[in-house]
C-alpha cells in the first residue's frame, strides 16, 4: 500500500520471484520485540544474524521482523556504556552487510526495534505500525538512531520525534521514507521490492554503494571524490576482465 499524491492509500500487489539464475532468496531472519531492553543477550543475537549473513550464498537476504516498544521511559540504567558501544558495533555491522537487508514492522514498535529498522534497507509496514524513538525523562536517547533519523528524514522531518517524543504513524513513516509500503495485512505477505533488492548488487558491491549513500549526506565532495573514483575504477576493471579484490 502506497500513498499516491491525492494523500489516499491505495495497495499493491506484487508477486515475490527469485532473480534470474538463482533459488528461490533465503530469509536469514531474526524477530526482535522493542519492549526488550538491550542486553548482551541481544547484541550476541544481531551479530549470529550477521554471521550467517556474511556466510550465506548468492540470494540470500536479511529478514528483521520488528514489534513491541518499551513500556515506560526509555532507560540506560544497568547498560553502561560498553555494552552501548557494542551495540551501536553490531547495528553498524548490520548497516554493512553484503547482502539485502529487509525490516517489517508492526504495531507499536521502538526501542531497540526502532533503532534496526533505521539500519535496514527496504521497510514494510503494517497500517497499526506507530514508531517511538528510545526515549526518556531527558528526551530521546542521544545514540546513533537520532543520528540516523536525522540523516534519513532531515531535521525537520525528525523534530517532533526527537524533541517531544511524538510517535511516527505508518502513514507519516511512509511520507517521510521511513518506511517503503504499507500494508493493512501481515507486511510479511507484501514484499513486493524484495526480488528487485535481490536482483540488484550483491555482495561487495551493494556494501560499497550502500557506504557511498550512508556517507553522502555527511562527507564533504572533496572527500568523497576519491571513494567514487575508486568505485568507478573497479566497475571498469570488472567490465575489463581484470580481477578485482572481494
Amino acid at each position: 500500500m502506497t500513498t499516491p499524491h491525492d494523500g489516499t492509500l491505495e495497495t499493491h500487489v506484487i508477486t515475490l520471484t527469485a532473480p534470474a539464475g538463482l533459488d528461490e532468496p533465503v530469509a536469514l531472519d531474526l524477530s526482535v520485540d522493542g519492549a526488550r531492553p538491550v542486553t548482551p543477550e541481544l547484541v550476541a543475537e544481531v551479530n549470529d544474524l550477521c554471521d550467517r549473513a556474511e556466510d550465506a550464498l548468492p540470494g540470500a537476504y536479511v529478514l528483521l521482523r520488528l514489534s513491541g516498544a518499551p513500556q515506560g521511559p526509555w532507560t540506560a540504567a544497568g547498560q553502561g556504556i560498553q555494552l552501548v558501544n557494542r551495540w551501536e558495533r553490531a547495528l553498524r555491522r548490520l548497516e554493512r552487510l553484503p547482502v539485502a537487508t529487509v525490516a517489517l514492522a508492526e504495531g507499536d514498535c521502538g526501542g531497540a526495534a526502532f533503532e534496526l529498522l533505521l539500519a535496514t534497507d527496504h521497510r514494510l509496514a503494517r497500517h497499526d505500525l506507530r514508531l517511538f524513538p528510545p526515549a526518556g525523562g531527558d528526551g530521546m536517547w542521544p545514540g546513533m538512531a537520532l543520528y540516523r533519523l536525522v540523516n534519513q528524514v532531515g531535521v525537520a522531518g525528525s523534530r517532533r520525534a526527537v524533541l517531544l517524543g511524538a510517535p511516527v504513524t505508518a502513514e507519516r513513516a511512509l511520507a517521510l521514507h521511513l518506511v517503503d509500503a504499507v500494508t493493512d495485512g501481515d507486511p510479511a505477505e507484501a514484499l513486493p521490492e524484495t526480488a528487485a533488492l535481490l536482483g540488484g548488487p550483491a555482495g561487495i558491491e551493494l556494501a560499497i554503494r550502500r557506504r557511498l549513500m550512508l556517507d553522502a549526506a555527511t562527507t564533504p565532495f572533496e572527500e568523497s571524490l576519491g571513494r567514487h573514483l575508486a568505485a568507478c575504477d573497479r566497475v571498469l576493471r570488472r567490465a575489463a576482465g581484470e580481477a578485482v579484490e572481494a
